[in-house]
């Protein structure tokens, strides 16, 4: 081999991939210099040789590289930008949304929409909604780390018939669809003040549900662990899974980038909300790393309150820990509703309780003068439709307060 040959990265044999948190400095780095300067060096095998080519062969994997320059035995200088490794080859929409199954509707169907809001805008902002409810199986941003997480699991060997997880309804969803596709059962643990329509919806989709008396989803994870060693099932665990993580730092962050690159748009900000912080912990060291001048903003229930799809940081996740957001909103019910009725009363869609926590946390920021005028993308993570009992409970207090 002289110099250097671009080979497809799953070709070569870098043995076990190391934990992801020791990665981030490696990937971080290759993000921001957007660029590889020296080739992978592997023996004639296609083994990769020494610790640090191993950190860079599993951190290019893991942010979505499709070639990678190998150079026999020995480390050869380069100057390749990330794009020439294919690092943009995983967004690659059907253009004329033709799908051969239903799993490629989901990752071929990407990007989901980003979309201007003249409800939110004005007065020298410009902002933009990034829907997420274009996801086919759940409607909404967990659709990601369903497929995501299953995949890992096949790739990485598991091929047993039952997998549990706690869930407020998405993730369920998604993982009921997951199941239906690939033949193993899911059953599902929900908290106790989660809507009643969660359990038609995620028994229609052939899942099985068990409502506990419990409050949060992350109550609910020792009674999985539990239950699932019990059964020998596999417990997926969103809360811990990197999967979740992943799936945003290869697809989401980087479809975003390329939308508002298209659009021409530099934003002055992200604004989403904070679940099991997968999606915004990943779009924060993306864009931190990647692009840069970008402020985040994160959202979660002021204290008491409860907004399906997000939670308050000290009820614990995992990523969250891993970035440094600018701010983090507190956002009640009420405000959530307002915010949502605001968007559907001007643009005529309907966002769901997390994206209206969204709304109004943007709202918030911009009334309070903390924001530089400019642009502004908000992440919604699904729609309106699953959460109608909530929404007549905000009608009928104000029907009653009318009175």
């Amino acid at each position: 081999m002289a110099g250097f040959i671009l080979v497809p990265i799953e070709e070569l044999d870098a043995g076990a991939r190391p934990n992801l948190q020791e990665l981030l400095g490696v990937m971080a780095e290759l993000l921001q210099k957007n660029s590889l300067t020296s080739a992978i060096p592997v023996d004639s095998s296609g083994k990769v040789l020494g610790e640090e080519a191993r950190r860079i062969y599993w951190s290019l994997r893991l942010l979505g590289v499709r070639r990678i320059p190998a150079s026999r035995d020995k480390t050869v200088p380069i100057e390749l930008k990330l794009e020439d490794l294919g690092f943009y080859d995983d967004i690659d929409p059907a253009p004329m949304r033709v799908f051969r199954d239903t799993m490629e509707l989901l990752y071929r169907g990407w990007p989901t929409p980003l979309v201007g809001l003249r409800s939110l805008s004005g007065d020298g902002f410009r902002v933009w909604a990034k829907l997420e409810w274009y996801n086919p199986y759940s409607m909404s941003v967990k659709d990601r780390i369903g497929w995501y997480m299953v995949k890992q699991a096949l790739e990485n060997g598991w091929r047993g018939d039952k997998v549990y997880e706690a869930t407020s309804t998405n993730t369920g969803m998604a993982l009921a669809a997951m199941a239906a596709i690939h033949g193993f059962k899911v059953r599902l643990y929900i908290p106790r003040v989660i809507q009643k329509a969660s359990d038609t919806l995620l028994r229609a989709l052939g899942a099985e549900v068990i409502r506990t008396e419990k409050p949060l989803t992350v109550d609910l994870l020792e009674d999985v662990r539990r239950d699932a060693a019990r059964d020998r099932a596999l417990h997926i665990d969103q809360f811990g899974n990197d999967a979740n993580f992943l799936v945003h730092l290869r697809y989401t962050a980087k479809e975003l980038e390329l939308q508002l690159r298209t659009a021409g748009v530099n934003p002055r900000g992200i604004v989403g909300g904070i679940g099991t912080s997968g999606h915004m912990a990943a779009i924060t060291f993306y864009f931190k790393n990647r692009v840069g001048g970008t402020k985040i903003y994160m959202v979660q229930p002021a204290k008491g309150e409860v907004i399906p799809g997000i939670r308050r940081v000290e009820t614990g996740m995992k990523w969250i820990h891993w970035v440094k957001p600018d701010a983090v909103v507190e956002v009640t019910r009420r405000e959530a509703i307002e915010a949502l009725l605001t968007v559907a009363r001007r643009d005529g869609i309907l966002p769901g309780l997390s994206s209206g926590a969204v709304a109004a946390a943007f709202m918030k920021l911009r009334d309070r003068g903390e924001l530089e005028e400019g642009d502004y993308v908000l992440v919604f993570p699904d729609n309106g439709f699953k959460y109608v009992e909530q929404l007549n409970e905000y009608f009928e207090s104000q029907s009653t307060a009318g009175n």
